[in-house]
């Protein structure tokens, strides 16, 4: 999902309607989709705590889709999709033909998660976009360089990069709730290609790391 949000950013970079250098005040507020009550963010629950800590300085839409990518930062997204609307991202995920992604708020808005109100996705779906990103076409060839070059930048990587030799180039966006763990990636071998894994059900952390690090050598033997 927050994929989803960077390309969104992107494209409304591209249409004038933001600029990455925009500063964006720090809050944790925001509202339930499912009647305007406010909630907040528990930091313990983020993976990313220095922003609790900036509360009412700025930070710029460029910062924050750092943070939201390569360290995972909720409270960055959640800024993020409040500035560039939910109606906005879902639009653009639709325009790029990633059917099977589905986003319908922001993070950790508990009502909404009680009645079912979650945003979803299928490995395809994510496909669809990184295949967007490596042929140029998320937004535009120069905006996808840009949006790929922070996904390069992912501190994360005991999963697809784990499986792959040393030296090989991966753009990737991981993703980890209970019980579920993901990685998605572009990888840049002597013959590219992407991989999506999406994992549920694996209480122990280490192990789905290492499964999904096992599809990716596995693949990485299989096509080069």
């Amino acid at each position: 999902m927050k994929l989803a949000v960077l390309i969104e950013l992107y494209r409304q970079v591209r249409a004038g309607a933001v600029r990455l250098d925009e500063p964006l005040t720090l809050k944790n507020e925001f509202h339930s989709m499912v009647d305007g009550s406010v909630y907040t963010l528990d930091p313990a629950d983020d993976s990313e705590t220095d922003l609790y800590r900036a509360l009412g300085e700025t930070r710029t839409l460029a910062e924050l889709s750092e943070l939201m990518i390569t360290v995972s930062s909720n409270l960055a997204t959640n800024l993020l999709m409040g500035r560039l609307g939910v109606d906005n991202i879902r639009a653009e995920v639709r325009a790029l033909g990633a059917d099977g992604m589905n986003v319908r708020r922001p993070l950790e808005d508990s009502k909404a998660f009680e009645k079912g109100l979650n945003n979803t996705t299928t490995a395809r779906a994510l496909l669809v976009l990184l295949e967007a990103l490596a042929e140029g076409h998320a937004v535009d060839p120069d905006a996808s360089r840009q949006m790929i070059a922070i996904l390069e930048r992912q501190t994360v990587n005991e999963r697809i990069p784990a499986g792959l030799p040393p030296g090989i180039t991966v753009a990737h966006k991981t993703g980890e709730i209970t019980k579920i763990r993901h990685d998605a990636a572009i990888v840049y071998a002597p013959r590219p290609f992407v991989l999506v894994v999406l994992t549920r059900g694996l209480a122990d952390e280490k192990a789905a790391d290492a499964l999904i690090a096992g599809i990716a050598r596995r693949l990485y033997a299989a096509t080069q």
